[in-house]
């Protein structure tokens, strides 16, 4: 595992540190009340609750808000692996697929299982020096535990030359 990803993971587990970088670097996902419910080098899970600000008009979650949780979910890796390497690696979201179930009232959970499968894709960039692309699951789901959507995100990672 990258070293670096751990003080990544610390950082974006605590909660000013996030509310900070969010309002800097991703200022919608602050206004959208996006938050880190849970971040391990394997599991990323981002938790946003329904509410006025992020509503559509059939009194449901805008799905435009669900794709930014889906794609933060599977972002943290991708974020964290590529944290201060040597060489930087790019990378790019270049396709996004999109279902869903149900009406996303409440708290829903978006969760992403990909980590090993991001840190292997971007460690074979570093090697190879080749760009690569890798399709990342995210699952929304409600306090119930019921899909409420589910989200394909293709990510591009490319290593930068030294």
């Amino acid at each position: 595992m990258n070293p670096e990803f751990e003080q990544f993971q610390k950082t974006i587990s605590n909660p000013f540190k996030f509310a900070f970088f969010k309002l800097v670097k991703l200022p919608a996902s602050f206004v959208a009340g996006l938050r880190v419910g849970k971040l391990t080098s394997n599991e990323a899970v981002i938790i946003v609750k329904h509410n006025w600000l992020n509503q559509n008009p059939f009194r449901s979650m805008y799905f435009a808000v669900q794709s930014m949780a889906a794609e933060m979910s599977t972002g943290l890796f991708a974020v964290g692996q590529t944290y201060k390497r040597k060489p930087t690696v790019s990378m790019l979201v270049v396709g996004i697929e999109g279902k869903f179930f149900k009406k996303a009232t409440g708290v829903i959970s978006f969760t992403c299982k990909d980590g090993a499968a991001v840190e292997s894709v971007i460690e074979a960039c570093i090697q190879t020096g080749e760009g690569r692309t890798l399709a990342c699951t995210s699952i929304g789901t409600n306090e119930e535990g019921e899909k409420v959507s589910e989200f394909i995100i293709h990510w591009s990672f490319k290593a930068k030359s030294l």
